[in-house]
């Protein structure tokens, strides 16, 4: 039997994350990846990227993986936001904020790639990989994990476990936790473009009749696409032409970058809203994807998921340094105050947005647009609006205040 203080199921960047910043706390920590890191190392036109909030910077800076990010982060400094056909619009800046950016444009394999050597220099960290979780058993004051780690079969005991295995999450099934599910009957299209007139640092969001259309600025000019479309139209974006699909996109968008020269390939994915209703077990926390998975409109998924691991990482840290049980009644207690009311209000949030925005109603659309140019003509309004969604209201952790953990020292 090998014995931990805590095991991560899922070393992507919120599973590695919260790794990282746990480091140095005294804690014996073990993350079970399923997937080896890339040997692709070369960056490519079309590459996937993730849009940080202010609040993620200052928790990637605090944990110190952002150093090695941000070179290849585009700064977002205004987000454009408008109601395809109508009059409404409102633009968020970093004014209103009192911030230098509103976010940035990473990619992920940047991130991947910061997180993963870091990782590699923490010797308080054993990254298994690849490996997979076979089952889990919570007893009373462990959890018990079989893991297939290569040829070989591993016993590995923990206090605490923690679900950062994404939608589809291992963790969740097993335990058969009741979760939200709902498909929006919508798909994201992802693609890089590259127009003629490149917008630096500026971000649109273009709600349309079938969902929201957002452009994000990369280095280099160019700009990631997600384009929510119905269902049934997914399968004919995918074949056109390139030629055809610029041409498509155009007309969706307007030229406020002017004409779209190039595209990349590209991809799919089925959009739907999962939230857990209880994601802190005896023992077992689910963060991130695993806990909840949601409408990419206005960007928030990733972003929630760095907030678990700030306010999880704060709660472990004070237990360590107390000597306390990290997976006890008390330390998942405070984390359930942290993230109680973060996580189904940000979800309802995105599910409002996706679902308003596209319903036809007059009245409503009426209601939108003007609320949209209310919002751009009212400083604390906008104020309030770009707080919200740059995650740094309210209480806050440690992390997300940009301060890194107070470590503790080794335990006996």
């Amino acid at each position: 039997m090998h014995e931990y203080d805590l095991v991560i199921i899922g070393g992507g960047l919120v599973g590695g994350s919260l790794a990282c910043a746990l480091s140095g706390c005294g804690l014996r920590i073990a993350v079970v990846e399923a997937v080896p890191a890339s040997a692709e190392h070369q960056p490519s036109y079309d590459e996937r990227v993730i849009a940080l909030s202010w609040g993620s910077r200052r928790i990637l800076e605090a944990i110190g993986v952002w150093p090695d990010i941000a070179p290849e982060a585009e700064p977002i400094r205004q987000v454009h936001v408008s109601d395809r056909g109508h009059c409404g619009f409102t633009r968020l800046g970093p004014d209103d904020a009192g911030v230098e950016a509103l976010g940035y444009v990473a990619p992920a394999r940047v991130m991947g790639a910061a997180i993963r050597s870091a990782l590699a220099l923490s010797p308080d960290v054993e990254l298994l990989c690849p490996a997979r979780l076979l089952e889990h058993r919570v007893t009373a004051d462990r959890v018990e994990l079989g893991v297939q780690h290569g040829e070989a079969r591993l016993r590995l005991s923990a206090a605490l476990l923690v679900a950062a295995d994404g939608g589809d999450s291992a963790v969740r099934r097993q335990l058969d936790l009741e979760t939200r599910d709902e498909r929006y009957e919508q798909d994201a299209v992802i693609t890089t473009v590259s127009p003629d007139r490149p917008r630096n640092g500026v971000a649109f969001e273009r709600f349309t009749d079938t969902g929201p259309l957002a452009l994000l600025p990369m280095t280099g000019g160019r700009y990631s696409v997600v384009w929510t479309c119905r269902g049934e139209e997914t399968s004919t974006l995918l074949a056109l032409s390139d030629e055809a699909f610029l041409a498509r996109l155009q007309a969706r968008f307007g030229y406020r970058l002017g004409r779209f020269l190039q595209v990349g390939p590209r991809r799919a994915y089925p959009l739907k809203l999962v939230l857990t209703r209880n994601p802190v077990q005896p023992r077992v926390v689910l963060i991130g994807n695993a806990a909840h998975t949601l409408h990419p409109v206005a960007g928030q998924g990733f972003n929630l998921g760095l907030r678990d691991v700030a306010a999880l990482a704060e709660v472990i840290a004070q237990s360590a340094r107390a000597g306390a049980d990290l997976g006890g009644p008390a330390a998942l207690s405070d984390y359930r105050g942290w993230r109680g009311s973060d996580q189904p209000s940000t979800a309802r949030l995105t599910d409002l947005l996706a679902r308003v925005f596209v319903n036809p109603w007059t009245p409503l659309r009426f209601a939108r647009n003007a609320a949209m140019l209310g919002l751009d003509l009212i400083p604390p309004a906008r104020h309030r609006v770009a707080q919200r969604f740059m995650g740094v209201g309210g209480r806050l952790p440690r992390l997300a205040c940009g301060v890194p953990l107070e470590k503790a020292d080794a335990r006996n």
